[in-house]
């Protein structure tokens, strides 16, 4: 059984701000199992911690893309202040520091994130029969209608 499908045409409120976090790692030797493995392993503890104590930490949703080489992971979260602190949080600060004992400079595996602060009123979205999905599974949806009908009129909204 599949995620429920809501049909016809939804967007999210946009009258808050919201921050968006992209982190992930790419494979770029993949026989060093022994330096990419580890790092792969360490997200799971913190998806779960996150989605444990979604309240108390901000973080609001998750998507995730695995591809042959590379994976990202597109987290939500309420603010900056929120993201900087789980970054200062026992989870992560272990993940990190193991990262750096195990990989180091070596060439084996990458890491990467990016991080993106959308003021309210500054971003849009649009979802036609789609489960809840990205912005939308964060934050709830709304159905588009004719005073928000296109992308100029949510963002004014």
């Amino acid at each position: 059984m599949g995620k429920h499908i809501y049909q016809g045409r939804y967007t999210t409120a946009n009258d808050e701000d919201i921050v968006v976090f992209l982190i992930g790692m790419r494979i770029n030797h993949r026989l060093a199992v022994n330096k990419w493995l580890p790092v792969f392993m360490a997200m799971p503890g913190m998806i779960k911690e996150l989605y444990t104590e979604k309240e108390r930490l901000g973080f609001l949703s998750t998507e995730m893309y695995f591809g042959l080489r590379t994976t990202v992971i597109i987290q939500y979260w309420r603010s900056k202040d929120d993201l900087l602190a789980y970054a200062k949080g026992a989870k992560h600060l272990t993940a990190w520091k193991n990262f750096n004992q195990k990989v180091g400079s070596s060439k084996a595996v990458g890491i990467y994130h990016e991080t993106y602060l959308l003021e309210q009123g500054n971003y849009e979205s649009v979802y036609g029969n789609m489960p809840l999905y990205g912005l939308a599974k964060a934050k709830g949806h709304i159905p588009i209608t004719k005073e928000i009908m296109t992308a100029k009129k949510r963002l004014k909204a």
